[in-house]
Formats: C-alpha cells, structure tokens, sequence
C-alpha cells in the first residue's frame, strides 16, 4: 500500500495563508533572550554552527519544519509536501548588534525581521540568532507561519528545542529523505475523492443519528443554537477607533515584563482570573492611550471597543500536534474612567456569557462544516469580518512552562511572544508566562503607532494601579 506524500491543511490553517498580504503577515513569533553560557565560541560570539546542528538533530521530532506548501490542481487548496532541498542554513540564521548592544537595539531589529514576509516556497519558518546583546547574552527571533502553528502547539515546540536540565550533548542529526513531491494526478485524485466521499460522510453521520438518536437530537440542540450565537457576534461592529487604521508591511516591536506572583496576587483578590486581570490592564491602559490620542474619557464611554481573545479547542488527544484548534471569541472591553473592579466583573461576565453560549462549540462546527463545503467560504468570511470592525484588537495569553528552559546549556532568561497583525488593527498584544514571568509583546505598524512606547509605559502603569487598588501597592 503506498503512503500518501503530502498533507492536506484544513479550512482555519488555509485561512491564515488565503488572508495574507503584502502589508498582513500572518506569522506569529517570539524574541527569547538567553545567557550565553556554553554556546559562545572561541571568538566570544555565538557558536552557530554548533547551534544548527542541535537544531537540525531535532527536526525528526517535527516533521513539519520540512514541509512546504503545494496545491492540488483546479481547486487550489494547499498542502503540505516534503522540501527536497531544504537546507539547516536558509532556516537558522545568524545576524548582530553592534556591541555592546542593548534591548532597544533588539526591540528594532524584532520589528524589521518580522516585517519581512516567509517566503512561500520554502518551509514557513525562520530562527535568527542574534549576538551582540550587552550583559553576555544573545536572542532568537523566531518566525512561523500561522497556518502551521496556534499559540498552544507553538508553546509544546518550545519543549522538543529546548530541555529542563542544562545539557551539552546532543545525538547526531538523523538522515532524512524526503518524501517524493506527489504527481498532479495524485494531488487531483486525492481532491475528487473527497468531494465523492462528502455524501458519504453525511449518510453516516444520518446514520449514527439513526443509532443513537437522543445523543444526535441532544448535539443538535446545543450545536445550532450555538453556531447561531457565533455567528451574530461576528457580524457585530466595534467603533472605530485611532488604533484602527489601515496598515502598511513595517513593524515596529516593543515589550515589558511582570512578576507572575504579582498578577495571581491582584486576580485572587479582585475573585478573577489572570486573563480578567491582563484584560483589565489592557482597558485601563487603552483608556490613557486613547486620551493621549485625543478622546477624553466621557467620549469614551460611546466607544464600543471589541476585543479579539482567542480560546484553545485542543483535547488532551491532540497535544502535540500542530496547526490551530482555537476559537475566537469577542469580548466587549469596558474602557473610560470605571472603578477597577467593575471593570474587571464585566470582563469576568463576557467570558461566562461566551461559555455558557456554547459559541466556541458554534465555531468549531462552522470550521468542520466548511472542510466539506466551500473551504475558501471560511477564508472569505473572516476577512470580511475583519473588514467590517468585528474587533478593535487581538490580546492573546499563552500559558508557558514554569520550570526554566536552556539551549544546549543556554539558560532562557525571557521570551516576548509576537502576534500578527490584522485588517485595520494596528497594534497586537500577545502574553506568554514563563518560569515566574508574565511577558507582554506588542506587535504594530510602523508608521500609524510611532507612539508604541507610550502604550508600554500605559500598560505598567495601568497594572500598578490595580495592585494599588487591592492594597499590594
């Protein structure tokens, strides 16, 4: 029996490829910085060859780095094939500061790395190590396209790379052979025969239904009504707002980070969670940035302004795997001069509203339903939301490890995640804990934020004055 040679992305991987564009780039990263420990060479620089090969030794466990996307004849739906040249260098790069550079440096060179797009003929992915960072440290700027990776499988790759316990050898790379590139009358057969066998799938699903009815009518109830909700949240406008704008290709990157005790401690006794904490900071800093834009805080309070948080659908079964299993839900985020806590209570409100509503399982019946119907549909409906105002702004918050991570005997000392940016959304906040911290990144235009900073410093401020609050300050 032969073994397929290629793989297809589904309906959400395909559309983060289908949305992007020469100013929308759809891959997520990070900035990591480490002690240099170990990895430095006899020049006192990096040892980036040594690095390549620790990198390359671990690929095996990741067999998507190696893949490129193709598409099947007539219907142009991508897949992923083996790269049959590809190549540890094109992918690990090596770059530096002028020494002794500092995080300011870094913070500029995040933002023109990611402003370059991954080239589409090659596997989605790029590791840039950067030397020259002042206090014997080094960074890696890592780059993945969002049709690969989700913000939890992105996490679960930082363990194949990275170990618990400083070591300083690692087993040779495996031989790899690529699969054959699949001929196009493969990749056609493969398409046709899963249009025919759509019928197919229907009859059983009817069939299983017939088996089991009450579990059949039981899914139903939940699903419809749910899918129903999903639907009319998206459909909804936020108010326009000076953080949307239309956007150009350049990137600026800024970040900051906070004591995770700190924030748990402000979450226990405000009786929320650490995500209603973040979004709390993020209103209250969103309220002074917008007044440093020039709308008060009574005009505020007209301002619909609609958060993007996306939610994980990964099972337990799926760990381990890569592409996305989210779902987007929408929080409207109270902003203008509002006390803490009410704040912090509506955001808690809008989360037990979008689980009680079942809207992620609403969401995930629309992504398997377009599989089968009209992939390109689903692609098409999230730009036109996009498009409409759905939302003023994506923040994302990643649970990461919190035990310490090295690199060949590198120790991490922070890691700022990158999100992309979205139509008329000129700025990204992405979270990641790690090992006692909670770290912010801040991905935005170049040219409509040139007042990022000002957001950063807005953000600290903003926290400090929920601790003052609760009396922890």
């Amino acid at each position: 029996m032969s073994v397929r040679s290629f793989d297809r992305l589904n309906a959400v991987d395909r559309g983060f490829l289908d949305i992007e564009d020469h100013n929308l780039h759809m891959h997520v990263g990070s900035v990591a910085i480490f002690e240099i420990s170990n990895l430095r060479n006899e020049h006192g620089g990096v040892d980036i060859e040594r690095l390549r090969a620790y990198v390359l030794s671990r690929l095996h466990r990741v067999p998507r780095y190696r893949q490129r996307i193709a598409y099947t004849p007539i219907e142009r739906h991508p897949v992923w094939v083996d790269d049959p040249f590809f190549n540890i260098n094109y992918h690990v790069r090596h770059t530096a500061l002028p020494r002794p550079g500092d995080e300011r440096q870094l913070k500029r060179l995040a933002g023109r790395l990611m402003s370059q797009q991954l080239d589409r003929g090659k596997p989605l992915w790029e590791l840039w190590v950067v030397e020259g960072l002042d206090g014997d440290r080094f960074a890696l700027v890592s780059k993945v396209h969002h049709c690969m990776i989700d913000g939890i499988s992105g996490a679960e790759i930082l363990q194949q790379l990275f170990s618990v316990q400083p070591q300083n050898t690692y087993l040779e790379p495996r031989r790899h052979q690529p699969r054959p590139l699949p001929p196009s009358t493969e990749l056609l057969m493969s398409a046709a025969g899963r249009s025919f066998s759509a019928p197919t799938s229907l009859v059983r699903a009817a069939t299983k239904a017939l088996v089991a009815p009450r579990t059949a009518v039981q899914k139903t109830l939940r699903t419809v009504p749910a899918i129903g909700r999903a639907v009319s949240t998206w459909s909804q406008s936020a108010s326009v707002t000076p953080i949307n704008r239309p956007i150009g290709p350049h990137r600026r990157f800024d970040w900051l980070a906070m004591d995770l005790q700190r924030v748990r401690a402000v979450k226990s006794r405000m009786n929320g969670s650490v995500n209603d904490v973040v979004l709390t900071v993020v209103a209250r800093a969103m309220t002074r940035f917008l007044i440093d834009r020039g709308i008060d805080a009574a005009a505020q309070q007209q301002i619909r302004f609609r958060v993007f948080c996306p939610v994980s659908l990964r099972t337990e079964a799926e760990r381990g795997t890569l592409g996305n299993r989210v779902a987007m839900t929408i929080v409207d985020l109270p902003i203008g001069r509002i006390d803490p806590q009410g704040q912090l209570d509506r955001i808690r409100g809008s989360f037990k509203t979008f689980r009680d509503s079942n809207e992620a399982l609403g969401a995930d019946a629309l992504a398997s339903m377009s599989e089968w119907i009209a992939p390109s549909l689903a692609s098409l409906s999230v730009r036109l939301s996009y498009k409409r105002h759905a939302g003023n702004l994506i923040v994302t918050n990643v649970p990461g490890p919190q035990v310490e991570l090295y690199l060949l005997g590198a120790r991490m000392l922070e890691t700022y995640p990158v999100v992309p940016l979205f139509i008329e959304q000129c700025v990204g906040i992405a979270l990641f804990s790690y090992a006692g911290g909670l770290y912010w990144g801040l991905n935005a235009d170049w040219e409509t934020m040139p007042d990022l900073h000002d957001l950063t410093e807005d953000i600290t401020e903003s926290f400090a004055e929920l601790e003052a609050h609760v009396g922890l300050n």
